[in-house]
């Protein structure tokens, strides 16, 4: 009955396309057929301006190196469905970003292709799943489009079935990005390839990216997934879009590409205003380094495609209300914070969505202090039922139990919804931040988290978080301090000491709790796990509950 229950709780929040289609890709026993051809004809004037390409560099021609793991196979031999490896690691195999890394030769990048094409018959295994086949078509038309003269009648015949199929297997089901690489997919090949059926996938690749502009993209510029990492993703996707839709004589019109750039414009002031000093994005909700490029090539690659000019940095203390996305973030120098204030993600596949509702990232000096934990995998295991956890990220656990009711590698049932987020800036220079979820009222006494937050504008912030309602409950306030720090404690106080042995912060409750240290996990990349210090301050009682405690800057004699 509780399995039941949960199940309900999840499929409650679909769409009703994506019920219908799920019935649909279960019921239906026979894989819809590709065209055989013997030949193709490619549309003329199609081009595609300089671009950006994510991949790392081998250490030989059949060796590969994704989420952090290495693989290496006998020439020829490409173990395409290497079931060791984690399904995301095979994704990535059948990706082709590897077609740009300079370090492979290209005999051997030549040889890949054929040999993928030989080894993956159609609609079997991860290389014929619609994503897949949505990144590779981009990337071959990419590498066919730089290496003309290279060029194979089988390539062209296989690249046309594989848009053929991915028009028929458009992922209705998930939406969300995966939707939009579908209609990426599409429109590359429909611009790649001339005919009654190209025509259509244009088409139809176009409308996908046309509607998913409004539906994706919120009023202040932020990805409704609320992930930086798929933030930085999709917008990437677009400025390829653009990149190829004004290189070529197929234009699109006007009034739509131009529609396309003013929201672009704004994703990329979101993606400025959310960098941290060392210009990488926040963790939050499924983010990692390594995986989007990073911010700085973006703006240069949005500069070259539609002009895009990085805004002028204030001076001093900055304020940015992303209330829609659900960020607050607070700049002053070399110090910031980012808040996370907001829904988990769309209500129909938050499936990248954490429990860090009112957690926050906070830098110092430059360089991260308190972190998020990030994300390790996509696979079912401690590493991502803890990367997804409320004690994974900086903010309240109530009677041991999750904001939201995460389950499995990507389903929530029942989810923390904020209710209120409210910022100020003041005239002395002085911020303060209220927020307020409503993730343990299905508890006893119907609990509610506030949060409040101030900064005095000199390198001291407070955190204040009060549980209202009935009943008696426990309270965890959880702070994860990076890897790269130390920290002692001393009474109701700890030293955040950097490796030259310098304190950099300290950390004092305000009132009375209980404070114990624990070991973390941070996860910056995929497949990357280091050990963290994480202290805990715990209290517990008859709500009204609360705790506090004090982020303080330890200036050094030179500032």
């Amino acid at each position: 009955m509780k399995r039941l229950l949960l199940y309900f709780r999840t499929v409650r929040h679909l769409r009703p396309t994506q019920v219908l289609a799920q019935i649909l890709k279960r019921v239906s026993s026979a894989p819809a057929a590709v065209p055989l051809l013997r030949e193709v004809r490619l549309r003329p004037g199609i081009e595609l301006g300089p671009y950006l390409s994510q991949s790392r560099l081998s250490n030989s021609d059949h060796s590969f190196c994704f989420l952090n793991q290495d693989k290496a196979f006998p020439t020829d031999s490409i173990d395409w469905a290497s079931k060791e490896m984690p399904k995301l690691w095979r994704y990535n195999l059948h990706y082709f970003d590897y077609l740009f890394d300079e370090s492979r030769s290209h005999e051997a990048k030549v040889r890949i292709i054929s040999a993928w094409i030989a080894k993956n018959p159609a609609g079997i295994g991860d290389g014929w799943e619609p994503y897949t086949i949505s990144l590779r078509i981009v990337n071959w038309i990419k590498f066919f489009l730089k290496h003309d003269k290279a060029l194979q009648q089988s390539w062209l015949r296989s690249l046309y079935a594989q848009a053929a199929w991915l028009e028929k297997n458009i992922e209705l089901h998930n939406l969300a990005n995966h939707y939009l690489k579908n209609g990426v997919g599409l429109f590359f090949a429909g611009m790649y390839f001339e005919g009654t059926e190209a025509d259509r996938w244009m088409k139809t690749g176009w409308k996908i990216l046309l509607d998913q502009l409004d539906e994706q993209f919120l009023a202040d510029g932020g990805h409704y997934e609320r992930s930086p990492m798929y933030h930085s993703i999709c917008v990437t996707d677009y400025l390829d879009v653009l990149n190829l839709a004004e290189s070529s004589r197929a234009a699109m019109p006007s009034e739509e590409t131009e529609k396309i750039k003013r929201i672009m414009t704004a994703s990329l002031n979101f993606l400025q205003a959310l960098c941290f000093p060392d210009q990488e994005i926040p963790l939050f909700n499924d983010a990692a380094f390594g995986i989007a490029s990073p911010p700085s090539r973006i703006f240069s690659y949005a500069k070259q495609v539609m002009g895009y000019e990085i805004l002028a940095r204030p001076v001093g203390l900055a304020v940015y209300e992303l209330f829609q996305s659900g960020y607050c973030v607070c700049r002053n120098e070399g110090d910031m914070i980012v808040i996370d204030c907001g829904c988990i993600g769309p209500d129909y596949n938050p499936a990248h969505g954490h429990c860090d509702t009112l957690s926050y990232e906070l830098a110092i000096n430059g360089r991260r202090l308190i972190v998020d934990s990030g994300v390790f995998d996509y696979e079912p295991g401690s590493e991502r039922a803890y990367a997804r956890s409320t004690r994974a990220h900086n903010t309240v656990v109530v009677d041991g139990e999750e904001q939201s009711e995460i389950w499995g590698v990507f389903r929530v049932a029942r989810r923390a919804k904020p209710l209120r987020a409210f910022c100020e800036k003041n005239v002395d220079g002085s911020v303060k931040f209220e927020g307020v979820h409503d993730g343990y009222a299905r508890l006893a006494g119907k609990p509610i988290h506030k949060r409040h937050m101030s900064y005095d504008g000199q390198g001291s912030w407070m955190i204040k978080d009060i549980l209202e309602g009935r009943g008696t409950h426990r309270m965890e306030s959880y702070i994860h301090i990076h890897p790269d720090f130390q920290v002692v404690q001393s009474d109701a106080s700890i030293r955040v000491i950097e490796p030259s042995g310098s304190t950099l912060a300290i950390i004092e409750a305000l009132g009375p709790s209980h404070i114990r240290m624990e070991q973390g996990w941070y996860f910056p990349e995929f497949g990357l796990k280091r050990e963290n210090h994480v202290i805990v301050f715990t209290c517990s009682g008859e709500i009204p509950l609360g705790l506090s405690y004090r982020v303080r800057k330890v200036k050094s004699p030179n500032q």
